[in-house]
């Protein structure tokens, strides 16, 4: 049988593939709470999967896991509505500019750059990770940069 011009075995293996990168990076993502992307982005790059498709991929699941996510934040009464209702519009503006510049290059262009800002940012993680919380709270003149960068190259990798 035939879907789309693949066969079922190669559409079995690739939905396989998917699943088990996603059930593994939710799982280390569950436990420290960050890099869902970076690890599912990473490994689906390393499979060849096409960057517009890993990041396609990707957002589709952080809906939910996110949208779960961003609900137990809300029932906790956890969230920082000042900050959110300036950095969500600012998000959302550099999210649009990644996604039309991720299918507007080459591929083999934008996977080199991905790859690089995925490894740039899991050392970042790490680094903050061995360092600990920060003492002094964060400026919020930054807040609106730092959300269309952030929507950005999250968009983009």
């Amino acid at each position: 049988m035939e879907i789309y011009g693949e066969s079922w075995p190669v559409l079995a293996t690739t939905f396989g593939l998917f699943l088990l990168v996603g059930f593994l990076a939710q799982l280390i993502d569950g436990a420290v709470g960050m890099a869902y992307g970076v690890i599912s982005s990473s490994v689906l790059l390393a499979f060849g999967v096409p960057p517009a498709q890993v990041s396609a991929t990707i957002h589709a699941a952080e809906c939910f896991t996110t949208g779960a996510s961003g609900a137990s934040h809300l029932v906790h009464r956890n969230v920082d509505w000042k900050l959110f209702w300036r950095l969500a519009p600012a998000g959302v503006v550099g999210g649009v500019l990644g996604a039309y510049l991720l299918t507007g290059f080459d591929p083999t262009f934008i996977k080199a750059v991905v790859v690089a800002y995925l490894g740039v940012l899991g050392l970042f993680m790490l680094t903050r990770a061995m360092r600990g919380p920060r003492e002094e709270p964060p400026h919020l003149k930054y807040v609106v940069p730092v959300g269309v960068v952030g929507g950005f190259l999250d968009a983009s990798g």
